[in-house]
């Protein structure tokens, strides 16, 4: 191996990151949560590069700071992330599984020459990396929509009824939120346009993608999540992400290609 194998590159840089993480006084993840950020780092540089990797960083970053908007009030009234804030594995997994899936079918895709679907192996890496890049939108437009919507939402309705309910509600829509979570998506989509990683109509794909699926985990949650054997916050997370990655693919399958 040589330092240019991007699987060396990523156990490296990825250990170091972990290790400063570990050391830092300041937690965003929990110790396990950590191991499991390393697993996901190492996932996502060794199958699809540094771009891969930046975008992943913004949405951590951006996710990180959008859930400490108005934490001491959010708080307050009992409806601020537990731990305040730090994340742990299954955060790591319900914000990324659908990315790292998209980004090892990449790498799979890349050992072979089969043609898929009567696409070619460079068009099916171009929906999957679009796929890719519209699962970290949908999350951050989750997680931003949510955040916002429990700091600043003025009137919170449950999205079945349009009933109003208090904030933090599962299944609760605002204004503010709903606004929150456009801007979240589009953050995430241009950063990732921004280094070449996306073409820009890959940018309108992504926020609608994401639109689509935050408003369908919406329903999820307001109707069924912990109500059926399983059916977790983290699990409708990676429900969320999937259904934006798919949505993307489709769309991407009929405006690039």
């Amino acid at each position: 191996m040589t330092l240019q194998n991007p699987w060396l590159i990523a156990v490296f840089l990825n250990t170091m990151l972990v290790a400063i993480a570990f050391a830092s006084p300041k937690k965003l993840l929990t110790p396990m949560g950590n191991l499991h950020a390393w697993v996901l780092g190492v996932i996502l540089w060794g199958c699809l590069g540094w771009q891969a990797y930046f975008v992943t960083l913004v949405y951590f970053a951006a996710g990180s700071a959008v859930t400490k908007v108005g934490f001491a009030e959010k708080e307050a009234a009992g409806i601020a992330e537990d731990r305040g804030g730090v994340r742990g594995p299954g955060n790591v997994w319900g914000s990324a599984l659908t990315a790292a899936i998209c980004a090892l079918l990449v790498w799979l895709t890349g050992l072979t020459s089969i043609s898929l679907m009567g696409l070619s192996q460079n068009q099916v890496t171009q929906l999957l990396i679009l796929g890719f890049v519209a699962s970290l939108s949908t999350k951050l437009s989750d997680t931003s929509a949510t955040e916002i919507g429990k700091a600043y939402g003025q009137r919170t309705f449950l999205i079945t009824t349009l009933q109003s309910v208090p904030r933090g509600t599962e299944g609760a829509v605002s204004l503010e939120g709903t606004l929150a979570g456009v801007v979240g998506s589009l953050i995430l989509a241009v950063a990732a346009w921004g280094i070449g990683f996306i073409p820009v109509v890959g940018v309108v794909i992504c926020a609608i993608a994401a639109f689509i699926a935050t408003t369908i985990e919406s329903l999820i949650g307001a109707t069924i999540e912990d109500k059926l054997p399983g059916l977790t916050h983290d699990v409708v997370n990676i429900i969320n992400t999937l259904i934006g990655a798919m949505v993307a693919i489709v769309f991407g399958a009929v405006l690039i290609l």
